[in-house]
This record gives C-alpha cells, structure tokens and sequence, in this order.
C-alpha cells in the first residue's frame, strides 16, 4: 500500500517533533543535573544528609541511557572504546552516572532515526531510488557522528570557562595561603567560594581536593586535574603547586606569578580575536554594502540609459 505525499511529510514531520523534544530532553536533563548538583553541595555544606541519586532525567534520557549501558555492557565495543568515550565526555565535563549509556544510546537512536526520516522525506518528493539510498546513508553517518560533534562543542565551552575563571580562583587561592591555610583546605575552600561564580572551576577544584584526600601521592592528584581537561593551564598549575611542595618556594608568590601570567594570556587572546574581526568583516561588507554603493552610485545612470532607449 503506498502512502499520499502528504501523509509522508506528517510522518516525517512526527519524527522531526520526536527528535525536537529528544533534543530538549537531554539539555533540560543537562540542567537539571547541574542544579542538582548545586542544591546537593549547598545541602553537604550545611551538613544535611543527602538522600541517594534517584532516576536521573525525563523518561526518554533514562530508556537511551539503559539503551547506551545495555549496548556498552555487552561487550559490542572493545575496553578501549568505551575509555576514550568516558575521558572525552569528561573533558567536557558531563560527568553524570549515565553518561557514557546516554551518548552511546543517541548515537543509536540518532543513527536509525535520521535514515528514516531522510527515507520518508526522499519518498515523498518522488526521488529516484539511488538518491533515497545515498541520501540514507549520509543521514545514518551524520545521526552516528552527531553526538561526537555536540561533545565537542561541550568540551570548547567547557574550556572557555575554566579559562575565564581560573585566574579569580588562583586570586582567592593566594588569599587562602597568605591566610596560613594549607593546599587541600585552600583548594576545598576555593571550590566552595567560586561555585557560584564559576562552577565548572568549582568542579574541577572539588575532584582534585577528592582526590588528595583518597590518594597518597599528592603529586599524583595534582596532575590529573591537568590530565582531565587537557586544559594546558591547569597542567601549568599542578606542575607548580607539585613544585612548590617539592623545592618548599612559597606557594602566595608562585600562584601570584602565575594569576598574572594567565590574565596576560587571556589580555593576548582577546587582542587576537579583535585583530581577527577586519578580515571576519570583509565578507559581510562585500555582501552587504557595496551592492547597496554600486545601487546608489550607478542607479541614476542606469535609469537614464534606460529612459533614453525607451524613447
């Protein structure tokens, strides 16, 4: 039985809405966790009990995430695999418990979705049928490599910001140490006082005060805040508090050193970027402007050759 054109387009219009609120889903579920993870530190730092993590997200995330866990527990993709998906969804700091479930089920879902979608769409515009495979399999390459482009773009503005607010935490750190504080009460106190205003520094500051508690090596815990992000600035950081605990230089002065170094560097990056934008403005002009120009400047002209021809 063939189906009408318009029936089709609704069908593939349906898919679009599903896909549109699959979208939705997952940035509301983003949101959540990040607020759920504020409300659980404000309660921690007023010493109430925190209840366990219940089902995290909207009924759609959890069945892709058990969809993601289900396929990454059965052994499909090698030990490798699933370790360079948790260190990349990491990096971007999305460090939920369904993480790595939830990025393997939407390359999933995404992949069998969006060659169905293209299949409908090719169908109801009558195209022939070596144009409905190809245009197919370019939906199912770009549903499978989406989730990875979207990883991306978390792990840049997951960056920027901790750019933008590690030289304040390096500021409050040299408060801290001038104060007579120790590293791992500087760096926890750090965290709690930043959250607000940078969390994604709060964050990384709090795993590494985790972790000089629980690992023996302080060295160790130190470097993996570095390791991480692949942030080089943080790597520069725990290079120098582990030379500072090694060689006993004063730890005010060398944070001081580098604050300063780190805002220089931000102060060259904007100038790049501002030096960047005459040529980024080139294009728009051309587009824009001097059509309009050539409009003002020859259109009196035009329109007398053109008077003069009709008579």
């Amino acid at each position: 039985m063939s189906l009408s054109p318009a029936v089709l387009l609704l069908l593939a219009g349906g898919l679009l809405g599903v896909l549109g609120g699959l979208a939705a889903a997952l940035r509301n579920a983003v949101r959540a966790d990040r607020l759920a993870r504020r409300i659980r530190a404000v309660r921690l730092a007023r010493g109430a009990v925190v209840a366990g993590a219940g089902p995290e997200g909207p009924m759609v995330v959890r069945a892709i995430a058990a969809l993601g866990n289900a396929i990454g527990r059965s052994g499909l993709l090698s030990a490798r695999t699933l370790a360079d998906f948790e260190q990349t969804l990491a990096a971007s700091g999305f460090r939920r418990g369904n993480g790595l479930g939830l990025f393997i089920g939407s390359k999933l879902v995404l992949m069998a979705a969006l060659p169905l979608i293209a299949l409908l769409l090719t169908r109801a515009l009558a195209l022939a049928t070596l144009s409905r495979a190809g245009l197919a399999l370019a939906a199912a390459v770009i549903g499978m490599l989406a989730p990875d482009f979207g990883t991306r773009w978390l792990r840049r503005r997951y960056v920027r910001r901790l750019q933008r607010g590690l030289p304040d935490a390096l500021d409050l750190m040299v408060i801290c140490s001038e104060a007579g504080l120790a590293l791992e009460a500087t760096i926890n106190r750090v965290a709690i006082e930043i959250r607000h205003a940078h969390p994604e520094v709060a964050q990384e500051l709090d795993l590494t005060a985790h972790e000089l508690r629980i690992i023996t090596d302080s060295r160790i815990a130190l470097q993996n805040a570095g390791a991480r992000t692949g942030l080089e600035d943080l790597k520069r950081l725990g290079t120098t508090l582990i030379q500072t605990i090694q060689y006993g230089t004063p730890l005010s002065q060398a944070l001081r050193t580098l604050a300063a170094e780190m805002r220089q560097e931000m102060l060259a990056r904007f100038e790049a970027r501002a030096a960047r934008l005459p040529v980024l403005l080139t294009l728009p002009m051309i587009v824009f402007i001097l059509p309009c120009v050539f409009l003002v400047v020859a259109g009196p002209a035009i329109l007398q050759v053109v008077r003069l021809a009709s008579h």
